[in-house]
């Protein structure tokens, strides 16, 4: 692989369906906007001549692209203008994705995703088109340290039987039809209704919205309900593609993942990298007694798409979390189950967190509105539920090499960190606090630039004080 390789001739295709998802809000607002009038003409040749543009300067950059690995180290070469030269050593390389999305199993491509020890994303490298066999082949020979290869699946597996964990198609249609996809899809739905005034013919329009009015109520309610349905199935449906054939490998010193029946994805996650597991239980999923497990990861791809957090396991039991810890990764196989949660003193605190937003439409809606004054109302009493839950999700756990916190938004989120994986802890009281003698704690992960804070409100201040001291004083403590 020392010689100098383009990548494959679809890398033109994909750098373009990028840069269109890019712009499509932009050109679907000028589109939608100049729809029906003589602006409209300039819009579409406008269009045509942007993506000319992008075609031409797509190819350019295909063929000034250049990967190979010499020694001990990626070379990449590429650039429009600025002819740029990225050197990566294998040292510093902490993962190697594969990536196939529907067109690249049709031709039997795949993209390479390297991610490296830092949060720099100039550091990472991305070759968005190769063979199979040669993304196969780069991410092999990535793994070789000065003639050393790292454990992973290409070892026999008759030598060593690696524990593996996969979901079943009736797990992940749980999975999908506990998710809050049908919201997204509902929204979408919404935007679509609205807009397609635009785009019928005025009678048409007005007659099919005429004869919706004109049957009975029942009608338009079943209506609604298969609507509804097909919404749901809809986000079923995405989620088994996007989880189908989901598998999880705990090798000697990384996880490995593979999922996707339409875009294959293949993941490797270094354990040394992992700052905490995760387990995420929804408000539909906690009453049926399942959850979601994922793990904070240092470093990597930096991205819109990307906040260091990586799906372990997409639905599981209860029950069932602490054998597959064991299992896959027993580093933090002692999730507990008992912790100890804020004072009742708290509540209000969350309470008036809680109630700020529908205060506010309240007051809007009484001056504007005052016909539509019980919307608000339903919001308050939504808004009090809410807080009574996050009051009562809030807590910790500790023992000499663990920290575990669990909080909800939405959501109720338990995070276990081991010790030396926090990279600081913050109490802080306000003047309020200090006369109920309550804080706040926050533990900080790294995690990309920003990095992840996880934080408890109102805690009593001698709880927070332990957790403080657990971090700074841990074997005065424990011992």
């Amino acid at each position: 692989m020392s010689e100098p390789k383009r990548l494959h001739p679809a890398a033109v295709i994909f750098r373009m369906i990028n840069i269109l998802k890019n712009l499509i809000y932009v050109v679907g607002a000028a589109v939608i906007a100049s729809f029906g009038n003589d602006f409209f003409v300039y819009v579409a040749f406008g269009i045509v001549a942007l993506i000319l543009f992008f075609v031409v300067t797509s190819v350019i950059e295909w063929l000034r692209f250049r990967y190979s690995v010499v020694d001990d180290e990626l070379r990449i070469e590429q650039g429009l203008l600025i002819r740029k030269k990225r050197y990566i050593s294998k040292n510093r390389i902490q993962s190697i994705d594969l990536t196939q999305g529907v067109i690249h199993r049709l031709l039997n491509l795949t993209k390479v995703q390297i991610e490296t020890a830092g949060s720099d994303m100039s550091a990472d490298a991305s070759l968005s088109a190769v063979t199979f066999e040669e993304g196969q082949a780069l991410r092999q020979e990535l793994k070789w340290h000065n003639g050393v290869v790292q454990t992973d699946e290409s070892q026999e597996e008759s030598e060593v039987i690696y524990p593996k964990s996969n979901v079943t198609t009736k797990r992940l249609i749980i999975a999908g039809s506990t998710s809050g996809s049908v919201g997204v899809i509902l929204g979408l739905f919404i935007v679509f209704l609205n807009e397609i005034e635009r785009f019928l013919p005025g009678n048409i329009y007005e007659g099919a919205v005429s004869w919706a009015l004109a049957q009975a109520i029942s009608m338009l309610i079943a209506l609604v309900v298969i609507i509804l349905i097909i919404l749901w199935l809809l986000g079923i449906l995405g989620t088994v593609i996007k989880y189908g054939n989901f598998e999880i490998t705990r090798y000697d010193d990384e996880l490995y993942i593979t999922r996707g029946l339409l875009e294959k994805k293949q993941v490797t996650i270094p354990l040394k990298r992992i700052q905490a597991v995760g387990m995420k239980e929804s408000m539909i999923r906690q009453p049926l007694g399942f959850a979601t497990l994922y793990v904070e990861i240092a470093g990597g791809e930096a991205g819109p798409n990307s906040n260091g957090r990586t799906f372990i396991f997409p639905i599981l039991r209860r029950k069932e979390v602490e054998p597959f810890l064991n299992k896959i990764l027993p580093e933090y196989q002692t999730l507990p189950r008992d912790f100890k949660g804020v004072p009742n003193r708290a509540f209000p605190y969350y309470l008036l967190r809680a109630m700020f937003l529908p205060s506010v439409i309240l007051i809007v809606t009484l001056i504007f509105a005052m016909d539509l004054w019980y919307i608000p109302m339903i919001l308050i009493v939504m808004a009090i539920s809410l807080a009574w839950l996050r009051t009562k999700s809030a807590g910790y756990h500790i023992d000499e090499e663990h920290l575990t916190l669990t909080m909800r938004e939405f959501s109720k989120d338990t995070v276990m960190m081991k010790h030396n994986r926090v990279q600081s802890t913050q109490l802080r009281q306000t003047l309020l606090h200090r006369k109920q003698n309550l804080a706040t704690v926050r533990a900080s992960l790294l995690n990309n630039f920003a990095g992840r804070h996880v934080s408890i409100r109102e805690l009593d201040f001698e709880d927070a004080k332990r957790i403080s001291d657990w971090y700074s004083l841990r074997k005065r403590i424990f011992k």
